[in-house]
């Protein structure tokens, strides 16, 4: 009887390219080399794309005499596998072997009334199922021609903070995400701890918890805030980026860690924001967030005394980017509070709390070519079990730089290297190279 192809071989149909030049386990010289081989690889299988991308011009595609207006993305992102989990994101793909293909349309049915949808396709380098999805569906609304007031809903962005909005390649240099807008804690809306060792035990679990009340099963928990989801709700906003004041608040069914209205969300969310220009080149805003964070599925579990208690996730956002000449500097700051029930002993009586800051520099050192680093931590507050006092989940800080080329007119490669460390966990620091070909019209 012969032998099964080995899963290393191009004749298993789970053969992966990219994970047998990144193989699981102790990262060998070979490894380092072949490294090197992807990278190259990727430059060389984007050629064509770098010729098609010459002959595009500026101009936006546009349909039916202007009114609408298409706009498209393919990114294509490998690196090694991260065993420590810590660029996991809420889709559970690691976001440094990210493929995406994303279609973006917006139709002007009439003056002042825009349709807006943007269809994604992703998979992932190691393998895995590919998913799509409508990552945005809206209806936006100008009311007057010469006013900056719009109102939007449906599946809307966000309208707290900034890095939500910045999840297109070619927006970024560094190929990571904020590990506030994207780092999974241990927490989850649709299952929750008995009492404050089952939190804390929960930290050696890694990614993925589970709780005695709610869900049964291990499932991941949830950021403080996601960038890779769109919440449903209805959005106004007043003034634009040149603006000196803008405002925008949003009723939205999900939360900023769980948007959406499935089994594992809570909700509502109000959210808002408030955008200060005092300055050409300098932004400075503010946000804030209050939703119910506990799923309804989980709160029909709680004992009826508990069942009429409000369970909120509160969040407080600060941001600031400053740019001039050939640099550009940005900063945001995220802090949440939770609310869970008190069931048992030892109690968690008080809200839980975390807090993340992002700050990330830019330099354009050539035409076209771009260096970056950014410099992440979240902290977690301190909670008093029956034996010993220690932060609900493990502190996680995270060093990135990298570099962008712009290849051609619309085609960007990147190369990052990122190092992680938290002080609790199966892996407690990785460092991982990673990189990206993105073309995008």
């Amino acid at each position: 009887m012969p032998h099964p192809p080995h899963p290393s071989h191009p004749s298993d149909p789970t053969y992966n390219p990219i994970s047998v030049l990144f193989p699981r386990g102790r990262i060998t010289g070979e490894d380092h080399v072949n490294r090197l081989v992807l990278i190259v690889s990727l430059l060389l299988v984007s050629t064509p794309a770098w010729c098609i991308a010459q002959t595009w011009t500026d101009e936006t595609p546009t349909l039916a005499g202007g009114r609408v207006t298409l706009g498209g993305e393919v990114t294509v992102t490998a690196s090694p596998e991260d065993d420590g989990r810590f660029n996991y994101t809420d889709y559970e793909r690691n976001a440094l072997q990210l493929i995406r293909v994303a279609l973006t349309a917006a139709v002007r049915p009439v003056e002042r009334v825009t349709l807006v949808t943007e269809l994604r396709a992703e998979g992932d380098t190691s393998g895995g199922q590919w998913t799509a999805t409508p990552y945005a569906l809206y209806v936006r609304v100008r009311p007057w021609r010469d006013r900056p007031i719009d109102i939007q809903a449906g599946r809307i962005p966000p309208v707290f903070g900034v890095a939500g909005r910045r999840a297109y390649a070619n927006d970024n240099v560094l190929i990571g995400y904020p590990l506030i807008w994207q780092y999974l804690t241990i927490l989850r809306p649709d299952a929750v701890p008995a009492n404050a060792d089952e939190l804390i035990y929960a930290r050696d679990a890694g990614w993925q918890s589970w709780y005695s009340v709610g869900a049964s099963d291990y499932e991941r928990g949830v950021p403080l805030a996601t960038a890779f989801r769109y919440d449903t709700g209805v959005e106004a906003r007043v003034g634009n980026e040149l603006s000196r004041i803008s405002v925008a608040a949003a009723v939205t069914a999900g939360t900023l860690s769980s948007p959406g209205t499935g089994a594992r969300s809570g909700g509502p969310q109000l959210s808002t924001r408030v955008a200060v220009r005092p300055t050409i080149g300098l932004v400075i805003g503010g946000s804030f967030a209050d939703g119910d964070f506990l799923s309804n599925a989980a709160e029909r579990d709680l004992p009826a005394d508990s069942r009429s208690q409000r369970y909120a996730q509160q969040s407080w956002g600060a941001d600031a980017e400053y740019s001039r000449d050939h640099w550009l500097v940005r900063a945001e700051a995220i802090a949440v509070r939770w609310a869970l029930p008190y069931l048992d002993d030892p109690p968690i009586d008080e809200p839980i709390t975390s807090a993340g800051i992002s700050v990330e520099g830019r330099y354009r050192v050539a035409p076209g070519v771009t260096v970056g680093a950014r410099v992440d931590h979240i902290g977690f507050s301190t909670l008093a079990g029956k034996y010993e006092s220690l932060p609900w989940d493990a502190p996680v800080s995270r060093v990135e730089g990298g570099i962008a080329w712009n290849i051609a007119r619309h085609v960007t490669a990147r190369f990052s290297v990122q190092h992680n460390h938290r002080q609790r966990g199966q892996v407690t620091s990785s460092t991982l190279p990673a990189a990206q070909v993105s073309l995008w019209f």
